[in-house]
């Protein structure tokens, strides 16, 4: 398995270490509800170093990157950043992301720069998509293994990290970004995304300067920043009802279908399976994603039947989790669309006992 450049750190905590993506990362270090809440009411601190990331640089990389993806990459300032998902030509998804609209400093004349934020399990996947795309004057440049990323997310994350900048984290809005210093480091670039609904930053640098950054934080906020692993970043995303790809999202569902068709911009020009889409979102889809709440304190795991109060199957779960700040088991799952109102009584089949649930439109928790 590949290693983080802050491996050894998560040992010298004591996490419990898992394959994840073809990485070994931390799924906890005390127990997930406690890193769960230490982010929704303080601040935890992720690896999330085996994140994917791609440099999109040319006199055409606009161009290409509107034909990859479903938003409209031309509505982004240099600062700023988008959520989108790259579609394949059958209505599914290849992957979803996040792009970024980086400076021209280091471009020639006439050149765009933007830097493609991809899931880790898609790497290989996600670059051979765009090279296959790519019939533009653009270069695609995989900086994956030279980057490493931390994630900082809770209220206190702003106050944990300012002291180690030389900028003004203030005037960071959401899904912006800058580049300055970090603990000493140059080049940093931060922004303002996050993937649980708490607020936060996300601090990309090389290998070397993301070990500096994260010992600074550790070291500076030890009372008040908890390490959190792959186990609270699940959770916290699932109270948010964020989709994780391979799971809520993939090769066969639709971004309309996921209720993603506020990042699907048919409108924008031709993109793969963009008149798949055009299609779905004026005459409705099949099955839609709807979030749960489950009345029982058995969790819904992936793969569990949805049923209707007559017994009928009319989908299935594609997420389930205990939720730490509710205390009461939420999912997210595909059900007929007839049945994706909110309020509606579901059953959840375990195999063995049936679990009533009632859907309930994400999020869950309100920050």
């Amino acid at each position: 398995m590949k290693k983080t450049p802050l491996h050894d750190r998560h040992l010298s905590l004591g996490a419990r270490m898992t394959e994840f993506a073809g990485y070994e990362m931390p799924l906890l270090y005390s127990n997930v509800r406690d890193e769960h809440l230490a982010v929704r009411q303080s601040a935890g601190i992720f690896d999330v170093s085996h994140m994917g990331e791609f440099i999109i640089k040319g006199r055409e990389a606009l161009e290409l990157i509107q034909v990859l993806t479903s938003n409209d990459a031309s509505k982004l300032e240099i600062g700023q950043a988008q959520y989108s998902c790259m579609p394949n030509e059958t209505g599914g998804i290849v992957d979803d992301l996040l792009v970024y609209r980086l400076d021209e400093d280091q471009c020639a004349a006439g050149e765009k720069a933007y830097m493609l934020v991809v899931n880790a399990a898609n790497i290989e996947k996600d670059l051979n998509w765009i090279n296959g795309h790519n019939s533009f004057d653009t270069r695609v440049i995989n900086i994956s293994d030279e980057t490493g990323l931390i994630a900082i997310q809770g209220p206190r994350a702003g106050d944990l990290l300012q002291p180690l900048t030389d900028f003004n984290l203030n005037s960071l809005k959401y899904y912006t970004f800058t580049k300055g210093k970090v603990a000493g480091c140059d080049n940093v670039l931060v922004s303002a995304t996050g993937y649980t609904g708490s607020g936060g930053f996300e601090v990309y640098t090389i290998p070397e300067s993301i070990q500096t950054v994260w010992d600074a934080l550790i070291q500076q906020s030890a009372n008040h920043i908890t390490p959190a692993g792959l186990g609270a970043r699940d959770t916290l995303r699932l109270e948010m009802g964020y989709c994780l790809y391979g799971h809520d999202i993939n090769d066969e569902t639709s971004p309309i279908e996921a209720g993603l068709g506020w990042i699907t911009k048919v409108d924008k020009g031709a993109f793969s399976s963009s008149g798949i889409f055009a299609k779905q979102k004026e005459e409705g889809v099949v099955k839609k994603l709807v979030g749960f709440k489950v009345n029982d304190r058995r969790v819904p795991r992936e793969g569990y039947e949805i049923k209707n109060v007559e017994g009928e199957q009319i989908g299935q779960v594609t997420s389930g989790t205990f939720s730490p700040s509710l205390e009461i088991p939420i999912g997210l799952g595909y059900v007929s669309k007839e049945f994706s109102k909110n309020g509606m009584e579901i059953i959840i089949s375990t195999g063995r006992k049936d679990l009533h649930a009632v859907v309930a439109k994400p999020p869950f928790v309100k920050i």
